[in-house]
Parts: C-alpha cells; sequence; structure tokens
C-alpha cells in the first residue's frame, strides 16, 4: 500500500462513493443546524436558572456544525487526513442513534444509525480509498 506524502492525490479521479459521503455529511451538517436553531429558540423561552447550561449546550451544537461542514469540505477536496475524522464524526452519529433507539424517538435513532453507517462505508469503500490518494 502505498501513502502519497502530499495527502491529495492529483491523479486519482473523483469517486461517486466519496462525492456521496460529503453530500450526507453535509446533510448531517444543515439537520445539527437546524437543531442548533431549535436548541437557540429554546434558551430564548428557558427559565433564567438554566441559561448558562443551556447556552454552553447551544454553542457545542453550533461548534459541532462547523466541524462537520470542515470535515466535508475537506473530504470534498481529497484530502487525507480528513478521512478520519469524519469517521469520527460518523461514529458519534452512530452513538446518538443507538441511545436514541433505547431512549426515543425509536425512528430518529434508526435514521441516524442507517445514516452513520452509511456514510461511514461510503468513505472506507475502496474507490472513495483510491480518490483520497490512497492505493
Amino acid at each position: 500500500m502505498v501513502l502519497r506524502v502530499t495527502g491529495k492525490s492529483s491523479a486519482a479521479p473523483g469517486s461517486a462513493t466519496l462525492a456521496w459521503a460529503v453530500r450526507l455529511m453535509l446533510l448531517e451538517a444543515a439537520a445539527l443546524a437546524g437543531l442548533t436553531a431549535y436548541l437557540i429558540f429554546l434558551d430564548l423561552t428557558a427559565d433564567p436558572d438554566s441559561v448558562p447550561i443551556a447556552i454552553a449546550l447551544t454553542v457545542m451544537a453550533a461548534i459541532g456544525v462547523a466541524f462537520v461542514v470542515f470535515v466535508a469540505r475537506l473530504l470534498g477536496r481529497r484530502r487525507l487526513g480528513a478521512r478520519g475524522p469524519a469517521v469520527f464524526v460518523q461514529l458519534m452519529v452512530i452513538a446518538s442513534g443507538g441511545f436514541l433507539v433505547q431512549t426515543d424517538p425509536l425512528w430518529l435513532g434508526l435514521v441516524l444509525l442507517v445514516l452513520g453507517v452509511t456514510v461511514g462505508v461510503l468513505i472506507v469503500v475502496p474507490s472513495s480509498t483510491r480518490a483520497l490518494g490512497v492505493e
């Protein structure tokens, strides 16, 4: 196995699987942005005692949006170093889905589980690996 030093393959063609992984990661970021907007609404209507914790949770969600978009863009630019963080994001999506399957809503947990596994597989399949410059 040869690993290119630059982290970006200039010779490898684009991969449809990698492109779909990027699209789905951007969909995840959009959903997380929607959650962040909902959390902002809850912050504005929260009782004064819980505002600091509510704001901290909202800020963490907003940081999550920025991180997922950043990683998806790097992956879209075929940066090899983005693969590990992208897989990490999918593991977090799978963990969130598993939690929701146990607690409710079940349907959302199942959606997150399927989405996390799908994107994770799309990131590591051979065609995506080649597009990232690992041969």
